[in-house]
């Protein structure tokens, strides 16, 4: 990052390389941290966040999940977010909002304080790679998805991607770029940040709630598609299901739809023709070229 960034911790605005914690802090020694993420993309009037509002919530219910208790009301962060994305000037790029104890915690597990809250703006770059999708291949992980009744995954909690990290390692020792893990059920759950959809006989598929994370990319697109004419459902599917696919494509925010072209040892279609619909929908979005979703964005 450049030198002249900025992070919003705790109410103050400090330099990017001064925005660190103690070794022994809760959120680092212990892994308790929360986060989340959202896209910042240049619209009509300035910089326009999207779903910000959606990916707050999802912020309070992580802490809430994990019994935290947030430092700050969603109307501060709003504001909090606000001031860093204009200090920072941010223009296409995304926003980082990470919750945590910065608190030594040498023996103690459980503690009771409010928890620091950090925000921080990256402006888009190659590291990013943001709105540039490119054909990808997958695999099945040798790993499963973390059971819902060890840790709740409706949590975007750090900890929780380690499981991510593990599949994704896994793929790439194997000449993949992304890692699809099953659940312990042996039903698709996602890839290490990624919601997984697939097309079969014209019908757009995804597993539901339950086992995998409430992304927000992934609500936007059951929201959206209908709007063009694709029919979605939610539902369990199998690894038999998953690889007798026409189509599978990912979404997250950085890239909201890329194409899955190869899956193990089978070639499918750079970019079907469902897929290559449902990109376009989300570029036509995310390029405020479609009107009936301008409200999916909050002016900053």
């Amino acid at each position: 990052m450049s030198n002249d960034s900025r992070v919003w911790l705790n109410g103050n605005l400090i330099p990017w390389q001064e925005a660190t914690v103690p070794l022994l802090s809760h959120g680092f020694s212990r892994a308790s941290a929360i986060f989340d993420v959202f896209g910042v993309h240049v619209g009509p009037t300035g910089p326009a966040a999207f779903r910000m509002d959606e990916h707050i919530k999802r912020l309070m219910k992580s802490a809430g999940l994990l019994g935290m208790e947030m430092a700050y009301s969603a109307e501060e962060i709003v504001e909090a977010v606000k001031t860093t994305v204009n200090v920072n000037h941010l223009g296409r790029g995304i926003v980082k909002m990470l919750a945590y104890w910065g608190e030594e915690a040498v023996i103690q597990l459980v503690l009771d304080s409010k928890l620091d809250l950090a925000i921080f703006t990256i402006p888009e770059g190659e590291d990013l790679a943001l709105d540039k999708p490119k054909p990808l291949s997958a695999c099945l992980s040798k790993w499963r998805k973390i059971h819902p009744e060890t840790v709740p995954v409706g949590a975007k909690a750090c900890s929780n991607y380690l499981n991510g990290y593990l599949a994704r390692r896994d793929a790439n020792q194997r000449g993949f770029d992304i890692g699809i893990l099953l659940g312990t059920d042996g039903f698709l759950a996602e890839g290490s940040i990624e919601s997984i959809f697939i097309v079969k006989d014209g019908i757009l598929k995804t597993p539901p709630l339950g086992r995998v994370l409430s992304s927000i990319t992934r609500m936007s697109i059951l929201q959206a598609v209908p709007e063009i004419g694709i029919a979605v459902r939610e539902e369990p599917i199998s690894a038999q299901e998953l690889l007798a696919a026409d189509e599978v494509f990912t979404a997250h925010t950085g890239i909201k739809v890329e194409a899955i072209t190869r899956l193990e040892n089978r070639e499918l279609p750079n970019a079907g023709p469902l897929t290559r619909q449902v990109m376009q929908l989300m570029d036509n979005i995310i390029r405020f070229k479609d009107d009936r979703f301008y409200d999916w964005f909050q002016s900053l």
